[in-house]
Parts: structure tokens; sequence; C-alpha cells
């Protein structure tokens, strides 16, 4: 029997929503098996920290699962963690949904995994360097357009560090301005992140065509470099 010409549309309706789906990189599973390759790993970590990819000397993921050394403390479950060569560690969070007290549950994390570097016993001097990345779908500062930052523990009123041992890095993609010409580093990286799908990026596309282009510039971190990322 023939199939009808409606029957004949649909299939191939079917057909081209499969080929155009895209699992985004926002998407905490897609996020998850990006940063599980150690080259797209790298790259991303030396764009986070202004550095060319062949002087982050080596990645290794560690377990997600951060447990209490109590019972009765809360377990934290992390996105991506990643520990340096030297020791020091980095952890990936990507988060869509606006999330309640996201900023007290960016504290414990870079906290439980600060202090768990060492056990009983062990020599204070063996604390490394530990970051935590939010890379957010959604604006955590919305009072303005400011898409890339990155915070230390500072003296109030001057801008003496009182260690540089604990950072937070805050990427908003919500905020990225419209595509320049060139970019490259964090910007390339939050441009990757914040994927559409083929229709919308026509669309967006045609809209930013009458808007003026942004040479990008005013965006980069003052130590971004090529990145060989996306």
């Amino acid at each position: 029997m023939k199939k009808s010409r409606l029957e004949d549309l649909d299939q191939r309706e079917e057909r081209k929503g499969k080929r155009d789906f895209i699992m985004l990189p926002v998407v905490d599973f897609c996020f998850k098996e990006l940063m599980k390759n150690p080259v797209v790993r790298k790259g991303f970590i030396a764009a986070l920290l202004g550095l060319e990819p062949e002087q982050v000397e080596g990645t290794e993921l560690l377990p997600n699962e951060q447990p209490g050394d109590y019972p009765d403390e809360k377990t934290g479950i992390l996105d991506v963690l990643v520990r340096f060569r030297e020791g020091g560690r980095i952890n990936l969070e990507m988060q869509v949904l606006l999330y309640a007290y996201w900023r007290e549950r960016v504290l414990f994390y870079l906290s439980r995994i600060y202090a768990s570097q060492i056990k009983q016993g062990g020599s204070y001097q063996n604390l490394k360097k530990c970051i935590h990345v939010s890379v957010l779908a959604f604006q955590q500062f919305p009072e303005d357009q400011v898409c890339f930052r990155v915070f230390h523990m500072k003296e109030e009123g001057a801008d003496r560090i009182y260690s540089d041992k604990l950072e937070i890095i805050v990427m908003e993609l919500p905020k990225l301005p419209p595509e320049a010409q060139t970019e490259e580093g964090v910007l390339s990286w939050m441009r990757f992140f914040s994927g559409k799908k083929k229709e919308e990026k026509k669309e967006e596309k045609k809209e930013e065509s009458r808007q003026p282009v942004c040479s990008g510039g005013c965006w980069k971190r003052a130590a971004w470099r090529k990145c060989g990322g996306p």
C-alpha cells in the first residue's frame, strides 16, 4: 500500500527534527561529557586562567561526590571536579535554572573542596588554590550587563588580597553581547556553551546584522589569550 502524501510529509518532518536536534552544552549531562575530554577540559580551563593550553600541565577528574567527615554532614554533589598536577582544584558547575541560595551553595562547595585537601594530622602548608566556576544560564547580577566576573578575598576599601587560595568565577550566559567578528578566550567558550538550535541561530544572525558590530575588546579579561577553544 502506498503511503499517503500526508504520512510522507510527517515522516520527512520527523527526520528533519532528528537532524536538527542538538543537545545543548548547558544540559547537565552534555556539559559533564564534554569535560571528560582532556583536550576540551584543558582548553576551557586555560581560557579561564588566561593561559595557553600548553601551560596547563595536567588535569585529573576527581569523584564528584564530596561526603562530610561525619554521618550527619551534608554531602555535596558536584558537576565536574578537577585536580591540577600541582594539587590545586577547580570545580566547574553548569546551572540552567535559577537556584535558591546559589551563592550559599557555591561557598559551601568551595569550602568543602578546600578543606578536603588535608586530613587529620595534615599540614596547612599543603593546602592549594581552589576555584569555583559557575556557568549560569540565568542572571545572578541583573543590575548590570557584565557577563564575566572573578571574585577574591579582599580587604574592605583596598585592593589588598587576604589570600589567593580561594577564587570564584561567574559566567552569566544571558548577558553575552552581540557576537563579534573575532572572539577568543573566555568569550568564545561562553558563546559555545550558550549554543542554540539552528533556527534560533539564524534568527539571531538576522537580528544582529541590523545592529552595530562590537569588537569584543572591552569584554576581554586582561590576561585573555587565544585558547584553542570552540
